[in-house]
């Protein structure tokens, strides 16, 4: 695990923008794994922004979003495809038939579940996997368990993860409790995973994601074992880790 700490939001953004430019650059038909969040906007923005320019071409990548609130259409301005439309996909010239997201208007989770799991496998799996880290440790929607999340499944939010998440609708109690998310086996077959941080909310969640032990108490934990894992986060996400 590589960490590379920047000075702020805006910093972090950028660097991680880079990171994402450089895989589409170096091979312009890449599938990439993408969060939600508030997190990856500054990347979104940034990446949409060089798109405008000429410095990134889109147009022959596929992506496949982490998760989706399950009970919600893609038309929900609450849903997850909703918002990658609005502040990513919207904003770059990529084929909107190449943009997956878990079919969360699919009232059988067995079923939609085990269809998203064909359509990554069939795609090859990410080349690069975007994350974000909840203040609980979890990445996707994987919540702290007794065990590792293997293929997308239908999970329980937590009252943390539901209190996080508030902040992006009128009122607390119009969260949706349940969600589809990328299973923590399938986000480990990313040849390449990046995770994004920010904040002091986040220092304990990025410590022990990068220092602590590996346990499904803290979804996060794993990527210490992936092969190729970058973490950029800010000075303040980063308060608790050594700096060397």
């Amino acid at each position: 695990m590589r960490i590379i700490r920047t000075i702020d939001y805006r910093d972090m953004s950028r660097k991680a923008a880079n990171i994402i430019s450089a895989q589409v650059i170096l091979k312009p038909d890449s599938v990439l794994g993408l969060a939600t969040g508030t997190t990856p906007l500054g990347t979104y923005g940034q990446l949409a922004a060089w798109c405008a320019k000429g410095d990134c071409d889109f147009s022959k990548v596929h992506t496949y979003n982490l998760d989706e609130y399950r009970g919600l259409t893609h038309e929900d301005p609450q849903s997850y495809h909703y918002f990658m439309r609005k502040n990513f996909f919207d904003k770059i010239n990529i084929d909107i038939a190449n943009t997956h997201v878990p079919d969360g208007s699919n009232p059988n989770a067995d079923e939609a579940c085990a269809e998203y799991d064909r359509m990554v496998e069939e795609a090859g799996y990410p080349d690069l996997q975007l994350l974000g880290i909840g203040r609980n440790g979890h990445i996707g929607f994987n919540e702290p368990d007794d065990v590792f999340s293997k293929g997308t499944h239908c999970v329980t939010l937590t009252p943390s993860t539901i209190e996080a998440n508030s902040r992006l609708f009128e009122r607390e109690e119009d969260v949706p409790r349940q969600a589809y998310t990328m299973g923590v086996q399938t986000i480990m077959r990313a040849r390449s995973i990046l995770v994004i941080a920010n904040g002091e909310a986040k220092a304990q969640a990025v410590y022990d994601m990068c220092f602590g032990p590996v346990t499904p108490k803290v979804p996060a934990s794993i990527l210490q074992l992936h092969t190729n894992c970058v973490v950029v986060a800010d000075e303040e996400a980063l308060s608790l880790c050594p700096r060397d």
